[in-house]
């Protein structure tokens, strides 16, 4: 429930007051918003994406940065803590009544501490007033009314030592290191949210108590509220439920908290064992930017468009053959304590780390030296304005959770919120008016000399070849000496298709008994099934498929099969190779992806609907014009295995790798990636398999949802889909024989230095595959998943959050996997993996309980209810009914279903499939 702050994100948001010199953009009128006499804040909007639903935030202007050096984690814990117990919610009743009307906790209710905030969600129906009612009850008790109870904090203390430890490792051990540096050795390096063990072990409850009375204040506090709500009556109900919050009598300064720019720049070169790879990052620091006024917002413009061209120069380097270095990125980033950065990172090849920062550094330099080229500017935007424009056309159709982060942005760091029709009209007023000298300015301002610091981070095996700061100085400094070459943008020489489709026709056409699926035949054999929704306006999703996939190919060539999509792919298509192809859609809303899976090939992706031609040339395109490149296919290959070199140092990916050897029967289409695998792909071979499986399009499916006219679509459909090549003899997949071993397996990995182990118990076998037994194993999965919560992490507090995954197959054989994973001490792996199984124990003995039974059925019903207002669950559904020849309106039956399941019927199913021998356990252990 922490979030990092170090996680890289486009800088989009900045806390600032406004600017005196121009006025501040209006907050949207759609939303009321208003202050109660004690300090409190609300912003309400109504809004029906998706209809009956409602997210409730409570901000809190509070985190990790206000505690004393007695507090440390404190505030995260108190996040905990709300949730054990209120004075309307006593223990676990607030929970046990979320569940019990289709909430789920983590995956719906949830809460997050930061360094300066403490954000609380809870989605909520809004077509059960009393749901409602008692949704604002928790929030109100969240504010102010948590009881703190001793023996549920004691209980509490380990759950959050367990997420403590979860972090651990070397990512973990290295912030400790570096972010005093990158911090400037502010209060914000010693106030990570999560604390430290000897505090989180032993406070007394005293110090929450204190904590909690300090800072959890009306004053310092926000409810958004936006849905499918009556929002003048539910701005009555907030007046009157919060006004009764009360301010501290002797209050405490909320302090804003900075980091101060020194003007120094600083250094520091770091080693792990467990790291598998080296990374050089370069953050100048700089102060944050105001986003209130209308310049303001021109500013964010130009920001924007430098990250896109910088980005999009950076990926045109990638495609050059044989780059410096792995990878490299650059651009604005947000950051904390009022401040922003331009961070410049490279991952770069064993041994090369100068000649990889070197390559990178030049990007810098040159953008210095010549800026961007009007090329650049006019392309990013065009790019930027499709999107706004794409989110302006949806305006109606926003989700909540969108409208809910403008207003958490706007009370938390004062960034301007006006609404999509507010900001539409900022960009179209201020986009054209951007120039090169805008860009000019800003890399200025941003690219200086001073206020930077840089990391480096390396495997221990590299210690010797690190280089000091004056050595990196140094490079810096012979960087700037280097000559500087325009940076050339390619252009687009010609179309894409090499050759012109010849169009096809609809040759059948029929509709389900429901007339809400339209299926077409093509005369080349090609069906169509399209199922037309409103749920977007302007959104169209699809995927083609048939059957062979990389199960027609011998183990030999199976390292070429599996990469032959991405390897080509990458090349370009039709007539453009990859950078022209990157220009070509740059102003375009679409995307298309060709893939080969183990039985199926085929091609998937969406597209606005003004763009859906372009979409469907480019599925023409790929299937029967794809390219090779070989410069790009050696540099590709030659990045793979430097990545792969250390792979063994991370206990993570050892791990991984042990548990797919294990569980597909040391099968090389199940081991995790190696170098060995690499040297066997071939790009010849890879070309060759490629167009074998695109060559025969009479076998394949294509499945269109979204807003989509049939009428409109037909002739683009003929004309692209139509033209597809088709051979006389079907194919269709291979059964590989490869399954999750039988009996019992109990392997455990050594690896790693940090006290902290991995479970993996794996249930697997044969099974019955039909509708009502697919319910029925998925109410068992999410009863266990129910009990394992209340046992492992409330009562043995030994576990963070244990994950039940259940996964069922038609074909080639009907088989079923239930898994349980969690983390936890080394030291408890044996008593917590008996509890597991004594749950499964207890489901094929007993059955899951009633009350449980109704949570699942209540979480389902809920969660239905969204899904079937999802474009891209439709198409999963209906590609997924294909493929396994199950009828596309089975999904009317499923209701009916989940509410006949009884715990009797769950009970069969776990004494049928649970006890059939069949159980691995896998266990990840610190190094010996």
């Amino acid at each position: 429930m922490i979030r990092k702050i170090m996680s890289s994100l486009l800088l989009c948001a900045f806390a600032a007051a406004a600017s005196a010199q121009t006025p501040a953009i209006a907050l949207d009128a759609a939303v009321r918003t208003g202050k109660l006499n004690n300090g409190f804040i609300y912003y309400i909007r109504h809004n029906e994406t998706p209809k009956n639903r409602a997210q409730l935030y409570l901000v809190n202007k509070v985190g990790s940065i206000l505690e004393n050096d007695d507090q440390l984690g404190l505030a995260h814990f108190v996040e905990h803590m709300t949730f054990n117990g209120s004075r309307n919610f006593p223990k676990n009743s607030m929970m046990n009544y979320l569940q019990s009307a289709g909430v789920r906790f983590g995956a719906d209710v949830n809460a997050y501490t930061g360094y300066d905030e403490t954000v609380y969600q809870l989605p909520l129906p809004t077509d059960n007033k009393e749901l409602m009612g008692k949704g604002l009850q928790m929030v109100h008790d969240w504010a102010q009314s948590a009881t703190l109870d001793p023996a549920e904090i004691d209980k509490e203390r380990g759950v959050i030592l367990e997420e403590k430890r979860l972090g651990k490792g070397a990512a973990d051990r290295l912030q400790q290191q570096y972010y005093p540096l990158l911090f400037n050795r502010s209060r914000y390096a010693a106030r990570n949210p999560i604390g430290t063990d000897a505090i989180l072990k032993n406070f007394k409850p005293a110090a929450i108590r204190q904590f909690y009375h300090d800072w959890y204040r009306p004053n310092l506090q926000a409810l958004i509220i936006v849905g499918d709500v009556d929002a003048a009556a539910m701005e009555q109900q907030v007046k009157t439920l919060f006004a009764d919050l009360k301010n501290p009598a002797a209050e405490k300064k909320r302090p804003a908290y900075t980091i101060p720019l020194t003007g120094k720049n600083q250094f520091i070169a770091l080693t792990d064992q467990e790291l598998t790879g080296t990374i050089a990052e370069v953050v100048i620091k700089h102060k944050a930017p105001a986003m209130a006024t209308a310049a303001d917002y021109k500013s964010l413009l130009i920001r924007q468009l430098f990250n896109s061209m910088l980005a999009s120069r950076f990926a045109e380097l990638s495609r050059r053959p044989a780059p410096a270095y792995l990878s490299a990125s650059a651009g604005i980033k947000d950051f904390l304590g009022g401040l922003d950065t331009y961070r410049a990172t490279v991952r770069v090849k064993p041994g090369e780390l100068k000649k990889g920062f070197t390559a990178m550094w030049y990007e810098t330099e040159r953008l210095k030296a010549l800026g961007f080229n009007a090329d650049e500017l006019e392309r990013a935007k065009q790019n930027l304005k499709e999107q706004l424009e794409n989110v302006y056309r949806e305006r109606d159709k926003n989700p909540s959770e969108n409208y809910v982060q403008e207003y958490l942005a706007h009370f938390l760091k004062n960034e301007a919120a006006p609404g999509i029709v507010g900001e539409y009209k900022l960009m179209n007023t201020f986009l054209p008016l951007i120039k090169l000298s805008d860009m000019k300015a800003l890399t200025d301002n941003y690219l200086k000399d001073t206020n930077r610091d840089i990391i480096i981070t390396a495997p221990a095996d590299a210690q010797k070849q690190l280089p000091n700061q004056a050595e990196v100085n140094k490079w810096i400094a012979d960087v700037k000496s280097m000559p500087v070459q325009p940076f050339g943008v390619q252009k687009l020489s010609s179309a894409l298709l090499a050759t012109e489709p010849v169009a096809g026709k609809v040759v059948g056409e029929e509709k389900d008994s429901a007339g809400l699926i339209t299926t077409l035949t093509l005369s080349n054999g090609v069906k169509i099934i399209i199922k037309p929704t409103g749920f977007k306006n302007n959104q169209i999703v699809f995927r083609g498929f048939s059957a062979g996939g990389t199960s027609l190919y011998n183990d030999n060539d199976y390292p070429s099969a599996a990469n032959a999509a991405s390897i080509i792919a990458a090349a370009g298509v039709g007539n453009l190779n990859a950078s022209e192809l990157d220009r070509f859609v740059a102003d375009k809303e679409l995307e298309v992806r060709p893939f080969i899976a183990e039985r199926y090939q085929g091609i998937t992706g969406g597209s606005s609907v003004k763009d859906f031609e372009v979409a469907m040339s480019l599925v023409y395109a790929y299937l029967t014009q794809p390219q090779k490149d070989s410069s790009l296919y050696l540099s590709m290959m030659d990045r793979s295995r430097a990545r792969y070199l250390n792979r063994a140092n991370d206990p993570g990916s050892v791990y991984n790798d042990t548990v797919a050897a294990v569980l597909g029967n040391n099968n090389i289409r199940r081991t995790g990636p190696s170098i060995k695998k690499l040297n066997m792909v071939n790009l010849d071979r890879a070309y060759q398999i490629y167009k074998e499986r695109f060559a025969n399009a009479g076998n394949m499916t294509f499945v269109f949802t979204g807003s989509i006219d049939i009428a409109a679509a037909k002739p683009v459909l003929e004309k692209y889909l139509g033209a597809l090549p088709r051979t006389v003899t079907p194919d269709q997949a291979k059964d590989l024989y490869i399954d999750i071993p039988a009996g019992e397996i109990s392997k455990t990995v050594y690896k790693g230095t940090e006290a902290k182990a991995s479970v993996l118990l794996v249930y697997s076998g044969r099974y019955d595959y039909t509708e009502g037994n697919n319910i029925f194993f998925d109410a068992l999965r999410e009863t266990l998943n129910i009990r394992l919560l209340e046992t492992l992490r409330e009562e043995e507090s030994g576990v963070y959050s244990p994950r039940v995954e259940l996964s069922t197959a038609k074909y080639p054989d009907a088989k079923f996997s239930l898994t349980i994973q969690f983390g936890c001490a080394p030291v408890n792996v044996d008593k917590l993996v008996a509890k597991a199984k004594a749950e499964v124990a207890a489901l094929v003995n007993q059955g899951p309980e009633p009350a449980n039974i109704a949570k699942w059925q209540a979480e389902w019903t809920r969660q239905r209810e969204l899904d079937v207002n999802e474009n891209s669950w439709w198409l999963n559904y209906l590609v997924d009914k294909v493929q396994t020849g199950d009828k596309p309106d089975g999904y009317l039956k499923e209701q009916a279903l989940v509410q006949a399941t009884t715990p009797a019927a769950v009970k069969m199913i776990a004494g049928k499939y649970l006890e059939n021998g069949n159980f691995i356990k896998i266990i990840l252990m610190p190094g010996q």
